[in-house]
């Protein structure tokens, strides 16, 4: 595979920043904002990213308690717990706030994402200062899957298949591994696949690591069950300022049963850190017969 032309520092026809893009927030009253939904982030059938809609309620979150404390500075997520309630369509969504919580180290904050008057995703924010692990002494135990810093050769980049561009192709580089993608040759494999992602035209920070926790492909497509698989709830669990550089990704599953699925993802940095942890509860597909 020939590697995409599209990389962190280029422009791309979304602009030169197209996550944060997505994120750009217009404040239209007290705790609330809107926001546009762009279509570049649909992932099939006209349906929006939920990790970039988790990112977003948790933006306005954070803009709501800044208002509500007075703070010059902006706090960062250190958990989001999202609850899907439907699916947007693409174009004018509002945002309003309510502060639960002020502390010292964690502030709470409800974040609900509504369009033409209906609600679609109800979520709380936990809110303070991500830890600083760079100093690998205070690291006291760590699991994490060996994945190398940078995506290999043969990496299946997303932007880089055939036929029509896939969705997110033009907003964010995406490559999966292919020792774990075996729904790409039609073969089925253990539910892990592998990956990595990072924003084009800027570096990852905590809302992109939120982004990252839903990005890979659902892990039923390598047991032959290919199909939406839309989210219900979605957890992420920031523990770190992401490095600059590629996000390595692992989605797995402890059960595919009773048209429920579970997901667990592991973001981690170029340095090796985790970053964020997101769990999820989606609706799987049945077995085609």
């Amino acid at each position: 595979m020939t590697r995409s032309s599209l990389s962190v520092g280029t422009e791309s026809p979304l602009g030169p920043t197209p996550f944060s893009a997505a994120l750009e927030l217009d404040e239209v009253g007290s705790g609330c904002y809107r926001a546009e939904l762009n279509a570049a982030w649909e992932v099939g059938g006209g349906k929006q990213h939920g990790g970039l809609l988790l990112a977003l309620v948790t933006k306005a979150g954070l803009a709501g308690l800044a208002a509500h404390t007075g703070a010059d500075e902006v706090s960062e997520p250190l958990a989001v717990s999202g609850e899907f309630l439907r699916a947007p369509s693409t174009g004018t969504v509002e945002m309003t706030t309510e502060v639960l919580k002020v502390g010292r180290t964690a502030s709470v904050v409800r974040s609900v994402l509504q369009q033409d008057g209906r609600s679609i995703l109800a979520a709380s924010v936990t809110a303070g200062r991500l830890p600083d692990v760079s100093d690998d002494a205070s690291v006291l135990w760590t699991d994490l899957p060996p994945l190398g810093a940078e995506p290999p050769v043969e990496a299946i980049g997303t932007s880089e298949a055939k036929g029509p561009v896939p969705p997110l192709a033009s907003a964010c580089e995406v490559r999966i591994d292919p020792a774990t993608s075996q729904y790409l040759r039609k073969e089925r494999g253990e539910p892990i696949i592998r990956g990595w992602v990072r924003p084009r035209g800027e570096q990852p920070d905590p809302l992109f690591a939120i982004l990252a926790g839903d990005i890979l492909p659902p892990v039923l497509f390598n047991l032959g069950l290919p199909g939406w698989a839309p989210t219900v709830q979605l957890t992420a669990i920031l523990r770190a300022r992401p490095a600059p550089g590629w996000l390595r990704l692992q989605s797995s599953t402890m059960t595919i049963a009773g048209g429920w699925l579970d997901e667990d993802m592991a973001v981690i940095d170029s340095t090796g850190r985790l970053v964020c942890q997101a769990r999820q509860l989606a609706l799987a597909p049945l077995p085609r017969g």
